[in-house]
């Protein structure tokens, strides 16, 4: 654990803020491995988090989704750190597919969706993809 303040540096080193150095981090350290540094994931295995989580986040039941993938759910960060991340994910990774009006996750929606983890979440993707007619 000594280099995560290196790690910290290093992202605030890029023009980060610290939050977003702080959210990058976490990003890493509990979502990278599977998706990847740079959010592209390996489909249809571990989904990309670039381009649908932003058309997701359109929706109620889209952000409520995204907090409650078991992967986010249930990671072992407090509901601000997942919100900053979730957060993170949405503005670095899609901010050409977030709709104009979107405003940010809160710690309250986020900690209220992730104490309902999805059990396929799969299935809800499609689910939330078929009510709102998404391609």
């Amino acid at each position: 654990m000594r280099w995560l303040p290196a790690l910290l540096l290093a992202c605030s080193a890029a023009g980060a803020s610290a939050d977003d150095a702080r959210a990058r981090m976490h990003y890493l350290l509990h979502c990278g491995g599977c998706h990847l540094p740079d959010g592209r994931g390996v489909p249809p295995e571990v989904p990309s988090l670039r381009g649908d989580p932003g058309r997701l986040a359109a929706y109620p039941d889209g952000r409520r989704y995204l907090a409650r993938i078991p992967g986010a759910s249930q990671a072992p960060l407090s509901d601000a750190e997942l919100t900053a991340v979730l957060n993170w994910v949405l503005t670095e990774f899609n901010a050409d597919t977030l709709p104009a009006d979107h405003e940010p996750l809160t710690v309250d929606e986020v900690a209220s969706a992730r104490r309902d983890a999805l059990a396929d979440p799969a299935r809800e993707r499609r689910a939330i993809w078929e009510r709102h007619s998404l391609d």
